[in-house]
């Protein structure tokens, strides 16, 4: 048994907990690995059975830093035995006034910025969305074809998936628009994009009555499809041009994933407003909304805020993430790992034809899986990919639109040799997957 496990603890059965988490927990709460972990450390984790597994999906983008990194144990640590929670709109606390200081000085660039903190990802944007509209007195909101957004009644309705995500959860709320994403594998052009919003403010909505346009700078569960430089500049200056808020979603691009800070920055732009979770905490439930300060000034005292929003652990939690970032070691070891994984993704692409583009961003790197013969999306091979893979013991998962793509997601610290190991097994996963390995 590993030593990181040896310390007095019985382990139980994978297949006991899952039993019991079938009678018990609700089935649209899917698990994509029949496994159930006890711990964690750094970029690996291990079952209750104590096998080892490489995470390469780090809670799905929100350890960055790692599993139970020593600095966020530390910061929690301290922070807990001082003060858990005083919920913000009772009192104040001096980690979520200085976890504000920090993110606005990280996405501002010198603009005064403000911020607001709530728990997750389809918090803040609700909240920035709510923010838009406060500001401009308008109510349309322009969302992207394979956007997530989140699991709210007004985030699934920004996010540009149906299944499995509205399901019958109907009727939506109304003055969400979509255009499509730029996608140059599916011969979907940034100038398509920008024309069909030219066509959208013709036929569905004039520009003057758009409160905000919301985009992630690499889009997430819709396939790891980044937006251009390019793309990204022109959806700044039409914004500008109409009036338009513009919303960057960074929850799972922030804090390190594409090499930058932000992903917006690869653009050299600065939206109006950004949303922030995953990564920001470290493994601790938060997420915030920064913003240029007369836009976050919009709404009147009251107007935003939650119980539970900047608590005082994951503000602690948040604060040393972004100590573990300050010097721009861990944004250099970002771009190093993710070049070193394109390369061999590229590689492996020229192995097995089955790899149609392997595309991403720093340390967010994908791979999308087709039919061999019909060039078309293959689900049914890219689950076959995931399920060897876990059984020799590396964590991935999918997204994409056609959940055809595995996604790359491990943590910022993972060394030189976990990244070989993973990809050694990712190569016996599509060889199995294939059939060119029994």
């Amino acid at each position: 048994m590993d030593n990181l496990l040896a310390e007095q603890q019985t382990f139980s059965d994978n297949g006991l907990f899952l039993d019991t988490r079938e009678e018990h927990v609700a089935r649209g709460v899917v698990t994509a690995h029949p496994l159930v972990i006890a711990k964690g450390k750094g970029a690996e984790v291990w079952d209750v059975e104590g096998n080892r597994y490489l995470d390469f999906v780090a809670g799905i983008g929100v350890l960055n830093v790692g599993h139970s990194h020593p600095a966020v144990v530390a910061a929690v640590t301290e922070q807990l035995q001082q003060l858990s929670h005083a919920c913000f709109q009772v009192a104040a606390y001096p980690g979520y006034i200085e976890l504000a200081k920090r993110l606005n000085n990280a996405v501002g660039a010198g603009e005064k910025f403000k911020s607001v903190f709530f728990t997750s990802g389809a918090e803040a944007v609700e909240n920035a969305v709510k923010i838009a509209r406060a500001y401009t007195n308008r109510s349309g909101i322009i969302a992207f074809d394979g956007a997530f957004h989140g699991r709210t009644l007004l985030g699934c309705t920004l996010t540009g998936m149906s299944q499995p995500y509205k399901q019958n959860f109907g009727p939506f709320p109304g003055e969400i628009y979509r255009v499509p994403f730029p996608n140059a594998f599916n011969g979907i052009s940034d100038a398509d994009c920008l024309q069909a919003l030219d066509t959208l403010f013709a036929v569905q909505i004039a520009a003057e009555r758009v409160a905000a346009i919301i985009i992630e700078p690499v889009q997430g569960d819709g396939g790891f499809l980044p937006a251009s430089p390019g793309f990204m500049q022109a959806l700044r200056e039409l914004t500008h041009r109409h009036g338009i808020v513009l919303i960057c979603d960074e929850i799972q691009t922030g804090f390190g994933r594409t090499g930058k800070m932000f992903g917006f920055q690869h653009a050299g732009i600065v939206p109006d407003l950004v949303t922030v979770a995953k990564s920001l905490g470290g493994g601790l439930p938060i997420s915030g909304v920064a913003g240029k300060a007369e836009i976050m000034e919009a709404p009147t005292p009251g107007g935003l805020g939650g119980t539970y929003g900047g608590n005082a652990l994951a503000c602690a939690a948040a604060l040393a993430v972004f100590d573990l970032l300050a010097d721009g070691s861990l944004l250099a070891r970002a771009n190093q790992l993710g070049a070193e994984l394109n390369a061999r993704l590229h590689q492996l692409a020229d192995k097995y034809v089955c790899i149609g583009e392997v595309r991403g961003i720093g340390f967010m790197q994908a791979v999308e899986i087709i039919d061999v013969e019909s060039g078309l999306p293959d689900a049914a091979l890219t689950q076959r990919i995931l399920d060897c893979a876990s059984q020799e013991g590396l964590l991935l998962i999918k997204c994409g639109i056609k959940r055809n793509t595995v996604r790359f997601l491990a943590p910022l610290v993972t060394s030189d040799s976990q990244l070989e190991e993973a990809l050694h097994i990712f190569d016996i996963a599509l060889a199995r997957a294939t059939g060119r390995l029994g």
